[in-house]
């Protein structure tokens, strides 16, 4: 299992100005964290509740239908390319930079046991599509487009260009190079995928994009990789086990969203940091900044009361920021929590050579990599302790399937009970809504006359 380790945030270590005293708010806490566990369990069948993401790791059957698939057409395909953008994309980047090899577009088919390459295409940039288009060849390529409701303007557009190239290039046949991932029953993909008679999985209900990792959504390009879901699920449903229970001192997830909340609410740090000491881990950090930002920053609360809250996510990697980041983290605003991820065994050691034992770097002659990143995770620790910098730390046994469906699905939960504490809806996001209207509205799409005019005249006046 993963641990979290929270002695840094505890006056006790960092003082009474900047720390907490953990044990008196998890008493203190205690009750409330325990009724809000034990309603997002009861209402996580419900319909309506967005909530059914807490059941996603016992559905075998969308894990048996992908596997089915994956395994029929394995050999056919040298590319995989998922169209999607959002809650579409950044979780699947994040679980095949974690759980692919390193480097894997780039590796030999013998050396990528006959997998094919994955790409994301997750931007509408001209440049980056075009680009995409030069390097791999759409006759060899399965192509997942991923939208719930199939009016995902960015997805659509890609959609659109593709399908016309595999027509061009493939005939009739393109059918069977595209596969759709959307609303079951409705919406405007689910309609073309219908007649089109393209393969389709499902995006269920009552989940949200950012939420949508363990679904058909990330579940059918891992598949379609050789990633192990059935692992992923099985470390999902441990996790779940452990975070039923209702006790804040062995709950992972309440502890981290407590204190979170705390820490922005009552010490103004109201940034939150998720460093990762691990390169396959960096996406991570993506994936956990529209989940944080996405689900916690709201302008009302559950009553309607204007709050205009939320602690703000911030990407860093170790020991990469340290060069970069540390230094506004050291000696810049105390407005911080530091997440570190730790890595506790990698899956490769490397030695450094006895080279230049005559010189100022021979120190490091005998050392292992695998010594100097844990190292430089634990002096940047200790440094910001000095500081009296807030800092937890999540640590893996591994990088492997079943530890990595662990981090992410605590996470998840975690940020449901932070949006509990907040008194908000997490599973909404008005903010975002307002800017596809804004575009529906200036690309032409019928309907949106009047905003279109509204906005051309705000527009004239910047």
């Amino acid at each position: 299992m993963i641990t979290l380790n929270y002695k840094n945030v505890d006056e006790k270590v960092i003082g009474k100005e900047h720390g907490l005293n953990i044990e008196k708010e998890f008493s203190t806490y205690k009750d409330i964290i325990e009724k809000i566990i034990k309603d997002l369990n009861q209402r996580k069948d419900k319909k309506g509740q967005w909530l059914q993401w807490m059941n996603l790791g016992y559905n075998e059957e969308t894990v048996w239908y992908v596997k089915e698939f994956a395994a029929m057409v394995k050999g056919q395909f040298d590319n995989i390319l998922v169209l999607g953008i959002g809650g579409s994309a950044l979780g699947g980047i994040a679980v095949t930079e974690a759980l692919l090899k390193p480097y894997w577009n780039l590796l030999t088919p013998e050396q990528r046991n006959g997998m094919p390459r994955i790409f994301f295409l997750d931007n509408i940039d001209p440049d980056q599509i075009s680009g995409l288009l030069e390097v791999i060849d759409l006759k060899r390529t399965l192509v997942n487009v991923i939208t719930k409701s199939g009016s995902t303007a960015e997805t659509m557009s890609q959609y659109m260009i593709i399908k016309d190239l595999m027509e061009q290039q493939l005939g009739d046949s393109y059918r069977k190079n595209i596969v759709a991932t959307t609303d079951q029953q409705t919406g405007i993909l689910r309609q073309l995928a219908n007649q089109e008679g393209y393969k389709t999985f499902v995006v269920p209900d009552d989940v949200g994009g950012r939420f949508s990792v363990f679904s058909a959504v990330g579940l059918l390009p891992f598949a379609l990789v050789g990633i192990d879901i059935e692992d992923m699920m099985n470390g999902v449903k441990d996790m779940d086990l452990a975070l039923k229970n209702t006790d804040i001192h062995n709950n992972i997830a309440a502890q981290n969203a407590l204190i979170h909340y705390l820490m922005d609410t009552k010490k103004g740090k109201n940034l939150s940091v998720m460093m990762p000491y691990s390169s396959r881990l960096k996406y991570i950090s993506d994936w956990y900044v529209q989940l944080w930002a996405e689900s916690l920053g709201k302008e009302e609360d559950s009553n309607g009361n204007k709050v205009n809250c939320g602690p703000t996510p911030i990407k860093a990697l170790g020991a990469t920021d340290q060069h970069s980041q540390i230094q506004l983290y050291n000696e810049g605003p105390n407005d911080k929590v530091i997440n570190f991820i730790r890595v506790a065994e990698f899956d490769k050691t490397v030695e450094i050579p006895h080279i230049f034992d005559y010189t100022g770097i021979g120190y490091l002659g005998g050392k292992t990599i695998n010594q100097l990143i844990n190292a430089e995770a634990d002096s940047t620790r200790v440094a910001l302790l000095d500081y009296k910098r807030p800092t937890v730390t999540i640590t893996l046994p591994r990088v492997n399937a079943f530890s990595v469906a662990q981090l992410l699905y605590m996470l998840e939960v975690q940020t449901a009970i932070a949006g509990e504490l907040y008194n908000i809806n997490t599973f909404n996001q008005p903010g975002v809504e307002q800017a596809k209207n804004y575009t529906y509205a200036l690309m032409g799409r019928a309907g949106y006359e009047e905003s279109a005019k509204a906005l051309t005249e705000k527009m004239t006046k910047q």
